[in-house]
C-alpha cells in the first residue's frame, strides 16, 4: 500500500469518527426537554440556567424578563416547558400563563414564586399551569417538576396540595354531587391518579391497561365533565374531595 493511500484512509477514518461524534451529540441534544425561564431577576435566571443545563435531559433554550418579551420568545422557540414567575413587569405570570396555554396547549407551565398564596396558586392552576413551586425549592425539585409536567403530569408538593384542598373547601359552595354522579368507579380512580400527577404511562402500569386505553378513558372524562386538560381534572378532583390525602 502506498503512503498516500494510507494517509487518505486515515483522513477518512478521522472524518467518519468526527461525523459520528457530532451526530451522537445532536441526537442527545434533540432528546433533552427544552425549557424557558421567565423572571425579571437576572441573578436567578442565570443561576438556574447554569444549574439546569447540568441535567443530561434538560436544556434551557430561552430567557425572558417580562410578559411581552416572554410571548415573543415562546412563539419563536416553542419550548416544552416554561418556568414562570408570578410577579412580572407589564403582564403578571398568571395572565401570561393563560395566554400561553391557550395559544400553545402542548407547552407545560410551572409557576416558580417566592410566596405561597392559596388564591394565587388556585388562579395559576385555573389558568393552565401544570405545576407550582416555591423559589426555595432545590434544583433537584425543579428538574423533577420539569420531567413530570413534560410527561403530562401535574407537579405539586404535598404541602401545597393540602393548602390547595383547604382553599377549595373554603371557596366551594356546593358539594358537586351531580358531577360526581356522572362518573364510574373506574373513572374516579383514573381522576385520582391524574390529580396525583401520574402520567398516562404510569396510570397504565397501575391499572394494567395500555396507554391508549388510558387516553381514551381521559377523553371520555373530559367530555363528561366539560374539562379542557389534565390540570382542570386535577382541580376537579381536589374540589370534589376525590384526592386521597393523609
Amino acid at each position: 500500500m502506498q503512503p498516500n493511500e494510507i494517509s487518505d484512509r486515515q483522513d477518512a477514518a478521522v472524518a467518519t469518527e468526527v461525523h459520528s461524534t457530532s451526530t451522537s451529540s445532536n441526537a442527545t441534544a434533540a432528546e433533552r426537554t427544552h425549557t424557558s425561564k421567565v423572571d425579571d431577576h437576572t441573578l436567578l435566571r442565570e443561576g438556574l440556567r447554569q444549574l439546569l443545563d447540568q441535567e443530561e435531559d434538560i436544556q434551557v433554550i430561552g430567557e425572558a424578563v417580562d410578559g411581552p418579551d416572554a410571548l415573543q420568545k415562546i412563539r419563536q422557540l416553542q419550548p416544552d416547558v416554561v418556568l414562570m414567575d408570578i410577579h412580572l413587569p407589564q403582564v403578571d405570570g398568571v395572565t401570561l400563563t393563560r395566554l400561553i396555554t391557550q395559544e400553545f396547549p402542548t407547552i407545560a407551565v410551572i409557576m416558580l414564586t417566592m410566596y405561597q398564596q392559596n388564591q394565587q396558586m388556585l388562579q395559576a392552576l385555573k389558568s393552565g399551569a401544570r405545576g407550582y413551586l416555591l423559589k426555595n425549592s432545590s434544583v433537584r425539585d425543579v428538574a423533577e417538576a420539569i420531567r413530570t409536567v413534560y410527561a403530562q403530569g401535574v407537579s405539586l408538593k404535598p404541602e401545597l396540595t393540602r393548602a390547595l384542598v383547604c382553599e377549595f373547601r373554603r371557596l366551594s359552595e356546593t358539594t358537586g354531587e351531580p358531577a360526581k354522579a356522572l362518573l364510574t368507579e373506574k373513572e374516579v380512580e383514573l381522576i385520582r391518579y391524574v390529580a396525583e400527577g401520574l402520567s398516562n404511562k404510569e396510570i397504565a402500569e397501575q391499572l394494567s391497561y395500555s396507554e391508549k386505553t388510558v387516553k381514551n378513558y381521559l377523553s371520555v372524562i373530559f367530555q363528561k365533565l366539560h374539562l379542557r386538560d389534565r390540570t382542570q381534572v386535577a382541580i376537579f378532583a381536589l374540589r370534589q374531595g376525590l384526592l386521597l390525602t393523609d
